[in-house]
C-alpha cells in the first residue's frame, strides 16, 4: 500500500503585482511635534522623509483587498482560478477568521461552491517571502493551482508615537502578487530560517502590545549576516549576484538597503529604496516597493529579482524570482 502523491508543474512564475497605500502621508516635521526629533535627525538615520498612516478603523483587511484586486487585475488571471491566498501580516485585525479568508471573501473567489485554501502567516518583515514560498511550493507540488500571496500591515496601530527609535520608521501598506504554473521555473528555492538568541531583537509583545526593536543588535546582523543569506539564497537559484538585475530587500531602513546593495555588489543595479516615501511596512514593504516601481515603470520585465526580509522572530527568507513579462 502507497499513499500518492499529488504533481503540479515544473515551476511558478510571479504573473501580475498590485499595492494599496492609506491615503494619509505623515512627514517628518509632524513627529517634531509629537516627539524629540526632527526632520534632519530622521533623514540621516533612516532615509525616510515620508510614511502612510491608516485612518481610524482601517485595518489591514482594508489595504490587503485593494492590492490583490489590483494584482488580479495585473496578472489576467481569472479570479476562479484561485484556490490559495495567503497573507503574510504581524498586525491582522481578528485572530479568526483570518486576513485571508477576508481577501478571499471580498474578490468573490471560489469556483462550484468551494472557495480557495486561506491562510495567514506571521514571521514579521520576512512573512511575504515566506508566504510566496509557500504558495510556491503548494503550486508544484499539485496541492493548488493559481495563488494570491499579499504582505500587509497596520504598524501605526502597534506604534508608541512617543519611541523616537521606532516610530519614526513604522508605517501602513500592502502589496500583493499573484503566482501561477510555468512550465520552466521562474520563482526559485526559498531560503528561510530564523537566528538563534535574537527572538527579542525586534517585537510586538505584552503588556505594552507595542512594537520594539533593539535597533543596534537589528543593524549588526543586517550588515553581517544580511549579505551571507542574500548570497545562499541567490546561489540555491542556481544563478551568480552578476545575474541578479533588481535588488527587493525590506525596506527597514536606507542605511540597511544601501550597504546590503553594496556588499552584494549590486550597487548599479535597480535598488528599490521605496521606504524614503513609504516607511517601514514590515511584510508589506518588499512587495509594496516591487509593485509600485514595477507599475512605474522602474522595474525591467523578465529579469531576476532577488526579494529578500528579515525581521522579527527572528526571521529571514529569501528567494530570487523573475520579474512578470509585460504584454
Amino acid at each position: 500500500m502507497e499513499i500518492s502523491l499529488a504533481h503540479g508543474p515544473a515551476g511558478t512564475e510571479i504573473a501580475g503585482f498590485g499595492h494599496a497605500q492609506p491615503v494619509r502621508v505623515m512627514d517628518n516635521h509632524e513627529l517634531e511635534g509629537m516627539m524629540d526629533t526632527n526632520d534632519e535627525w530622521i533623514r540621516q538615520r533612516t532615509g525616510i522623509i515620508t510614511r502612510r498612516i491608516a485612518a481610524e478603523g482601517e485595518t489591514v483587511v482594508d489595504l490587503a483587498i485593494p492590492a490583490a484586486r489590483m494584482a488580479l487585475e495585473d496578472s489576467g488571471v481569472p479570479a476562479a482560478d484561485i484556490d490559495l491566498v495567503v497573507v503574510a501580516t504581524t498586525t491582522a485585525a481578528e485572530r479568526s477568521p483570518n486576513t485571508a479568508g477576508r481577501v478571499s471573501a471580498a474578490l468573490g473567489l471560489g469556483r462550484d461552491g468551494r472557495g480557495p485554501a486561506i491562510m495567514d502567516v506571521n514571521t514579521a518583515c520576512s512573512g511575504f517571502e515566506y508566504a510566496l514560498g509557500i504558495a510556491d511550493q503548494a503550486i508544484r507540488m499539485g496541492s493548488a493551482s493559481h495563488a494570491i500571496v499579499v504582505g500587509a500591515e497596520t504598524l501605526s496601530a502597534v506604534t508608541d508615537w512617543t519611541d523616537r527609535a521606532t516610530a519614526v520608521l513604522t508605517a501602513d501598506g500592502a502589496g500583493a502578487a499573484v503566482v501561477r504554473p510555468s512550465a520552466t521555473p521562474r520563482i526559485g528555492p526559498v531560503v528561510w530560517g530564523s537566528e538563534i538568541g535574537m527572538a527579542d531583537a525586534v517585537k510586538i509583545s505584552p503588556p505594552s502590545g507595542r512594537f520594539a526593536q533593539n535597533g543596534r543588535e537589528v543593524l549588526r546582523w543586517a550588515l553581517t549576516k544580511a549579505p551571507e543569506r542574500a548570497r545562499e539564497t541567490v546561489a540555491r537559484a542556481g544563478l551568480t549576484l552578476d545575474d541578479i538585475q533588481v535588488l527587493a530587500a525590506h525596506q527597514a531602513n536606507l542605511r540597511i538597503i544601501e550597504p546590503l546593495a553594496e556588499a552584494l555588489g549590486m550597487t548599479d543595479r535597480v535598488v528599490i529604496t521605496d521606504v524614503t516615501e513609504s516607511g517601514n511596512t514590515s511584510a508589506a514593504s518588499v512587495p509594496l516597493g516591487l509593485s509600485k516601481w514595477w507599475h512605474s515603470g522602474k522595474i525591467p520585465a523578465d529579469v531576476p529579482a532577488l526579494l529578500f526580509g528579515f525581521g522579527g522572530g527572528f526571521t529571514y527568507a529569501g528567494t530570487v524570482a523573475m520579474t512578470p513579462r509585460r504584454a
